[in-house]
């Protein structure tokens, strides 16, 4: 019904209370000493249900925060909530009914939607803490009869998620009601001035206070006027138009003529190239690779090495088998692994030069050979 006017519930859960209450049964266990100092955590759901109603929220910051249940009630009737009180320290358990009775009230037509960027939902919520910012909204109205309707959290409505830093906040929108108009300032939001403002705002600048519409006493409980909104709910709004109702039979057309089944397709050219081709591109390959590998220079020398590596590898082998071996050839001075002659101790002419320097002077002859070698034999392969 759109007569019909809820309003605001809040309802703290104090730490406080819940150890008062179960005082008696802790100071048996000797805890009373600590029973102000003790954390707890709540646990509320509607009776029989696993959750709260959709329109019921519970918001706890801190084991050793009060907690709250806030909300605001879309339909008559009557709530019974369970809540469960923890103790963190010696895990007692307290349960608590709390029954809300839902009564409908004549609407305020004329309500308005403040946001607060300075302050986070569990320290509004407080009756101390909504009377201040009540103060300041009817100064800013000009009128003491105004209500709390709703109050929200920032992040119910897609708001970011503050740093966790000083001075970051997750804002509260509130939104009132009176049955007063909205005062001069208020009316200001519906200018076209206060759009362009907000506009420049967005583009890096600062949320403009007009003279005279500044009423809050404390900083954190100011409001951004870009974010503000009004609601004038004394002009009804259309019902929409009801739905035409039709006679329930499709019109009269034409026969429908299914479409013709799709013409067959050859499927052997798909078949050319995602098979044939790729297979005729490895064969090719392949007969290059074996080129490359049996037929040229360089691959008979890979192939060479290949098989040194391996014979090496079983010699080895061998050697870890039968321990009395004698060494093998590949560790003999002058060793040659073609043919498997074994050349005699290299002696030096001069008893001045060092035999290791000697070894080192042949093997650069040696290299110097076979480099001459090859620069011979390559201009005749590369005329073949």
């Amino acid at each position: 019904n759109s007569s019909d006017m809820w309003f605001a519930v809040t309802k703290p859960l104090s730490a406080w209370l819940c150890q008062s209450q179960a005082k008696t049964r802790w100071q048996a266990t000797g805890a009373a000493g600590r029973l102000n100092d003790d954390p707890m955590i709540f646990k509320c759901n509607l009776q029989n249900f696993p959750d709260l109603p959709e329109w019921l929220r519970f918001t706890q910051r801190h084991p050793f925060d009060n907690g709250f249940l806030y909300g605001t009630p879309t339909s008559p009737g009557k709530s019974i909530i369970e809540i469960y009180a923890i103790n963190k320290r010696s895990y007692e358990t307290a349960r608590h009914i709390l029954v809300i009775k839902i009564v409908p009230e004549k609407i305020l037509p004329y309500q308005a939607e403040f946001f607060i960027e300075l302050r986070e939902i569990e320290k509004v919520l407080p009756s101390s803490v909504q009377d201040e910012i009540q103060s300041d909204l009817q100064k800013l109205w000009g009128t003491k009869a105004l209500e709390i309707v709703n109050i929200t959290n920032a992040l119910d409505r897609g708001g970011r998620v503050p740093l966790p830093l000083a001075g970051h906040f997750e804002g509260v929108y509130v939104k009132v009601g009176s049955e007063q108009y909205f005062s001069e300032c208020l009316l200001r939001v519906l200018t076209p001035e206060h759009t362009k403002q907000c506009s420049a705002k967005d583009k890096g600048g600062k949320d403009k206070i007009w003279s005279g519409c500044l009423f809050c006493n404390i900083p954190s409980n100011c409001i951004t006027w870009c974010k503000t909104e009004l609601f004038d709910l004394s002009k009804e709004k259309p019902a929409p138009p009801a739905p035409t109702m039709g006679p329930g039979i499709l019109e009269d057309v034409m026969e429908f003529n299914p479409p013709e089944s799709p013409p067959s397709r050859d499927y052997f050219p798909d078949y050319i190239v995602t098979v044939i081709v790729p297979l005729i591109l490895a064969i090719i390959l392949c007969l290059i690779l074996g080129y490359v590998m049996f037929g040229r220079r360089e691959g008979m020398i890979q192939l060479h090495h290949h098989h040194t590596i391996h014979d090496n590898t079983d010699e080895l082998r061998g050697m870890a088998a039968n321990r009395g071996v004698p060494p093998p050839l590949s560790t003999l001075p002058m060793f040659n692994s073609r043919t498997g002659e074994r050349a005699m101790p290299l002696q030096s002419d001069s008893p001045s030069i060092p035999l290791i320097m000697a070894q080192e002077s042949l093997e650069l002859t040696l290299f110097l050979y076979y480099y001459l070698i090859i620069l011979l034999v390559q201009p005749t392969t590369d005329q073949i």
